[in-house]
Formats: structure tokens, sequence, C-alpha cells
């Protein structure tokens, strides 16, 4: 799979949090509520593609006392990140040797062992899990979960292996960020649809899973769902960034533009202007699916 840096996902984290739409994810909340879990008790979440562990930060408040954490990516790099940045978030952690201890976050190594950690007055377990999506996805979700969550995932999977996963998938999937291809900014720039089109084009090149299926990704998840017998429903969560977001806005500008020239289909120059345009930009609109499906 393509790789992130956990800078780039630092920066744009609070715009992913406060963009995903509520109301889906109190839908997810309130289902998982009036749902038995697993493990009495214990909630069991995976989640796909976990980066830093973003996905956990924005939903373990919402959820139960009792949480247990599998974060799933093929990064060691960022599963050690999400270690370390989640123990800065936690209010405390629990010694894995003292079950009753709590300690000061940050007094642990940085490693790829569980953490047990309290934050709000709950309990969570998180594991991290080393692993390549494209061929190990069947072991995991074979594994006891509750809930199978992503984050801005399923726009870089391939056709062939977003068919096979939604055969194999049997859980509650709860999808957030998928890019639909909807982009606008502000002022309008005469390049911002030939641009686009580019950045399209890239998008839909191999991202580690075969020819990605960018902007569609969301529609196929859906749609191939509802074929395997599957109730979904789908929200848009768009990021909205002004000034408050300029530098956000500045590196979507300058890789927006970079895809476009590894596409070779428009002059350097004219994406030249249209870069610099852009990273002066004062509003930026980029369009996003959320979307949670259950088996009947």
């Amino acid at each position: 799979m393509s790789g992130f840096s956990a800078a780039w996902l630092a920066l744009r984290e609070p715009v992913d949090h406060r963009s995903r739409n509520l109301t889906l994810q109190n839908q997810v909340v309130d289902f998982l509520h009036r749902r038995p879990p697993v493990v009495s008790g214990l909630l069991h979440i995976t989640d796909l593609g976990s980066g830093t562990g973003s996905n956990l930060r924005a939903l373990a408040p919402h959820f139960g006392p009792m949480q247990n954490w599998t974060l799933v990516d093929y990064d060691t790099d960022l599963l050690r990140a999400a270690r370390t940045t989640l123990l800065s978030w936690a209010d405390g952690v629990l010694d894995s040797n003292a079950p009753n201890l709590i300690r000061e976050v940050g007094s642990f190594l940085e490693s790829l062992e569980p953490l047990v950690l309290t934050k709000n007055m709950k309990m969570i377990t998180v594991q991290f899990r080393c692993a390549d999506l494209l061929a190990d996805y069947r072991s995991i979700l074979n594994e006891p979960a509750d809930l199978i969550t992503a984050a801005a995932f399923f726009d870089l999977v391939a056709e062939p292996w977003l068919a096979d996963f939604c055969a194999a998938l049997s859980k509650p999937l709860y999808t957030v960020l998928t890019y639909d291809g909807k982009e606008t900014w502000s002022p309008p720039n005469a390049l911002d649809a030939d641009v686009l089109r580019a950045f399209h084009a890239h998008q839909s090149t191999d991202k580690g899973f075969g020819a990605a299926l960018g902007p569609s990704g969301a529609e196929r998840l859906q749609s191939l769902l509802q074929g395997m017998g599957f109730t979904t429903a789908c929200a848009p969560s768009p990021w909205r960034m002004d000034y408050h977001d300029c530098a956000l806005m500045d590196q979507l500008a300058m890789g927006t533009a970079g895809a476009a020239r590894e596409m070779g289909v428009l002059e350097n120059s004219g994406i030249d202007q249209w870069e610099q345009a852009r990273r002066q930009a004062s509003y930026c609109e980029i369009g996003h699916i959320d979307l949670f499906a259950y088996p009947a």
C-alpha cells in the first residue's frame, strides 16, 4: 500500500475528527449499545489501515467503559507512532506487571507491545498488528470483533480486492472519510477542473492493491455489501477548511499538483501556476463519505 507519513496524518487528524458525520456515528454507537458484544462487558474493535490510531482517538470516547482495539497497519513506523501518540493522549497507563497500578503517561518505552490505557474513566486495551491487508485481510476478519473500522482507506483499494473483502466480511463495518472526488477551492481558478481530472487519474493508479477505485470506492463498497445482504447507510463527511487550516490546504495543494504532474497530461507551467494560487486559497472543501454496514 502507498505510505503516509506520521506528520501528514497528524496534520489532517483535527479536520478528520470534526468532519465525521455525527448522525451516522451516533447510529453506530446506538447499534453497538443494543447489540451484545462478542465477549460480555468488553467491546472488540479492529481498525484496518490504522496509521497512528486516529480512529481510536475519535471513537473511543463514545464507546463503552471496557474496550479492546486491534490496530492493523503494514507500516511498523506508523504503529510505533501510534503507540507514542496514544501514550500522550491517554490519562494513564496500566502496568501489565501490576494491573492495578496507574502510571503516568510517558513512562513506557516505545515498542509494539500491547497497551492498557485509561481515558475519561474508560479502560482501553490496544494491540498493534503489523500486517499487509492485500494478503492478510481474511485472517484478520475471522478474528473475534464487534466492529471493523477504517478511515480514508477504501478509495485506495482495487475492485477485485474489494469484492473479495466484502464476500469475506461477516461483521459490522464502519468506515469514514472515503474520498468521493468532489472538490471546491476559493477563489476559483481556470485550471481547477483540469487539475482535478489529472488528480483523479492518479487516484486510480495502483496504491498497493491494484488499480485503485479512487472516488468511486465508497459507492462500490456500498453496492457490494448490499449485494451480500448487508444493511447500509452512507452520509457525507466533507473537509471544510479556511485560513485556520492553511497548513493542511498548503499540503493538499502541493500533493494534488505533484500527482497531476506525474500523469503528464498538463503542462507543468500551468500546474505550477495552479499550485501557487491554491497554496493561497481562502477556502477549500474536499468531499468524503462515511458508511456503516451490518449483516442481516
